[in-house]
């Protein structure tokens, strides 16, 4: 849709005060201009004309209707004289333009405000009068005035069909679009859908977005309290069918529901492996009934967001956030999140700090980001985008004293000293700023990157608001659709194309460890480690820096086995559980072929490598812990290999058969057994 034809639908679906015409009021047939009246015989049948005769005044309405369309314009009954009942009954109708009359201005008053928007009414002149008559004993509506002279434009015909007046939709439409509303797909989904059902072109269907917008509106307004008493009896259900199924609610001094919030079985399960770091959003609300929305939720080993619960809250205050992290805790068996990332909010911040003491709290970077146009563009103009890829470099450093003093030279760059977001941002630095946050782990969330798979994820669930109990369904149901990957989106990942950029012992170690999304981390470490020299100093650390430096540089701390403790002054490690190319350049100088199973972490590690083998009494743990990562890194290789084209998977498949069929008939002996939890 254009943007005229957006303006034309904004000026159009206004519905204001109807005024009456400057007509004739005793205007008949005799009275009509001669230049007005046209015979029967001369006139087009498409056309109104003064003595045209209609059964019914509908049918009138109907036929000028028509005509109106094909004009350009469309009509609304504007005045009647005479009453049904009394006398001669309804004896005179107008019928009259669309822009017809004058819309008054409305006179605000300090308990009632006004806005005057913008009206299409413009005095247009255009009628037609019919008057009811009798003949040879039966009644008929004759056409007595009729006038075709618009002051304004008249629209095309790709353009008139958006007036409200031609824009209809069907019950069955009506049906359709509310199932597709539980469904949780867009408004643009829903016309596309119904054009290819309807054969209709793309923005030929007899709505409008903004008629599908209202319709799903009206769903909408229903009775508050029926929506709680259906949200408790969903959450009783799902209880009954599974007792894993968690929920708590408080209710007000009237017995109405306040508070509720809910988890599913999978999503416990799911904390128990990636609770380390949690997102809390709760920048999104259900305009349907204006209640405040949290979403608790973090990233697997895939790098995908997993959920581990919601919460409907009546107010966001302390007490209301304080309610909330401790269900959460409660549902998590009462195990705290060790960082827990949140949009800028005083009161959530000070319910952190009572409930989780021990939990690092963080202002995630891309809630606030995406504030940035509302709050700079018009200050900086032109000079905003410079301002914003300043802001990520400084956003990006490692040295605190470096982003204090980057910040103060962008501060008089751009002549913010008296902004008051700068100085916002500036007052809390330590909860959003990369330099003052690498000694936690974030599990990668910080990103701007990672936002637009999480906002796709939440909107998953976000964009189904008919009903409260609805929400759940489709939360639910998003739930549902992201736990798969523990089996069949597991395997296809597993199986998809890893191409070994180094060669490395180290890097085929990791690539048969790690899952896909985390291995591609540490492998963009490993090719940067190569552009790396390290010097070993005298306190046994190492000192680690680009070969175009000739200064500066990382400290890297090295113990050798059997503490085996490695760390990096850049914390990478700390802050993803990825070890940084300066480690890895470390490993790589003491001429390490694998990387120490402490910096392979377990939440990033493949589903079935999480699990430690169990080994027979007369094996040695280690050894066939490393045998076994041998096989691993061999398979590894044989995929990257095999999946290169259709005749390389066929051998490998028929090969792996024939291998397996040997091995399974080959003796199992107590002292060789590996045998793994499943």
């Amino acid at each position: 849709m254009s943007e005229a034809d957006e303006e034309l639908l904004n000026v159009y679906d206004e519905h204001s005060e109807q005024r009456s015409l400057t007509l004739d009021d005793t205007s008949s047939t005799e009275e009509s201009p001669k230049h007005l009246r046209l015979s029967s015989e001369a006139a087009n049948d498409r056309i109104p004309y003064v003595g045209q005769r209609f059964a019914t005044h509908d049918a009138a309405y109907e036929f000028y209707s028509q005509f109106a369309m094909r004009c350009g314009f469309s009509i609304r009954r504007h005045r009647t004289e005479g009453k049904d009942g009394v006398g001669k009954g309804l004896t005179r109708r107008y019928f009259v333009c669309h822009r017809a009359g004058n819309t008054p201005i409305k006179v605000s008053t300090e308990t009632k405000p006004q806005r005057n928007r913008k009206s299409s009414r413009c005095g247009c002149q255009a009628y037609m009068r019919i008057s009811k008559t009798t003949d040879m004993g039966l009644y008929e509506w004759r056409v007595t005035g009729f006038a075709n002279h618009h002051n304004h434009e008249l629209l095309d015909p790709n353009q008139v069909r958006f007036l409200p007046a031609y824009r209809t939709m069907s019950d069955s439409d009506k049906n359709r679009i509310l199932m597709f509303s539980k469904t949780g797909i867009s408004v643009q989904q829903m016309m596309r859908l119904m054009e290819l059902e309807k054969c209709v072109e793309p923005g030929y269907l007899p709505f409008t977005e903004k008629d599908v917008r209202n319709l799903i509106q009206s769903f909408r307004k229903v009775e508050q309290d029926d929506e709680n008493i259906n949200l408790l009896r969903m959450c009783r259900n799902l209880k009954e069918k599974d007792p894993n199924f968690r929920y708590e609610f408080t209710t007000d001094v009237n017995g109405r529901l306040e508070n509720i919030s809910w988890s599913y079985a999978s999503s416990v399960q799911s904390y128990e492996n990636f609770g380390d770091a949690v997102v809390f959003d709760t920048t999104h609300r259900l305009n349907a009934f204006d209640m405040p929305l949290g979403i608790w939720f973090g990233m697997n080993n895939y790098g995908m967001p997993c959920f581990f619960g919601c919460v409907f809250l009546r107010e966001e205050n302390i007490r209301s956030f304080s309610w909330a992290l401790k269900v959460f805790l409660k549902f998590m068996n009462g195990k705290p999140p060790q960082t827990i990332l949140t949009d800028q909010n005083a009161c959530l911040k000070e319910a952190i700090t009572v409930e989780m003491p021990t939990t690092k709290h963080v202002f995630c970077a891309w809630l606030i980001a995406a504030k940035f146009p509302s709050w700079f563009s018009a200050v900086l103009g032109e000079r905003y985008n410079d301002w914003n890829a300043e802001f990520y470099r400084l956003y990006n450093l490692e040295i605190i004293e470096d982003f204090e003093h980057g910040w103060k030279e962008m501060v008089d760059s751009f002549g913010l000293h008296s902004n008051r977001h700068i100085s916002n941002l500036f007052a809390f630095r330590d909860l959003w700023a990369s330099p003052y946050l690498r000694s936690h782990f974030l599990a990668g969330m910080t990103g701007t990157g990672i936002s637009k798979v999480i906002n796709s994820f939440i909107q998953r669930f976000l964009s189904a608001q008919t009903r409260l109990g609805h929400f759940i369904e489709q939360v639910a149901i998003a739930v549902d659709f992201r736990d798969q990957p523990a089996e069949q989106q597991t395997m296809q990942q597993n199986l998809q194309k890893i191409c070994l950029k180094t060669g490395t012992p180290m890097e085929a170690h990791a690539a048969a460890i790690l899952t896909p999304y985390a291995f591609c981390k540490l492998q963009d470490e490993l090719v940067a480690a190569a552009h790396h020299t390290s010097f070993q100093m005298e306190n046994g650390c190492f000192l680690v820096r680009h070969h175009m430096k000739i200064d500066g540089g990382w400290k890297v701390d090295w113990v050798p086995p059997p503490q085996e403790f490695l760390s990096c002054s850049c914390r990478l490690f700390e802050s993803s559980g990825i070890l940084c190319r300066h480690a890895l350049r470390v490993l790589s100088t003491l001429n390490c072929f694998e990387i120490p199973g402490r910096y392979l972490p377990p939440r990033w590690r493949r589903k079935t490598n999480i699990l430690s083998p169990k080994v027979g009494p007369g094996a040695a743990p280690s050894e066939l812990l490393e045998r076994t990562q041998a096989l691993q890194s061999l398979v590894s290789s044989l995929i990257s290999e095999a999946t290169k084209s259709k005749e390389r998977l066929d051998i490998a498949c028929e090969e792996v058969s024939q291998l397996l069929s040997r091995i399974r008939e080959y003796p199992v002996s107590d002292s060789g057994a590996v045998n793994r939890v499943c």
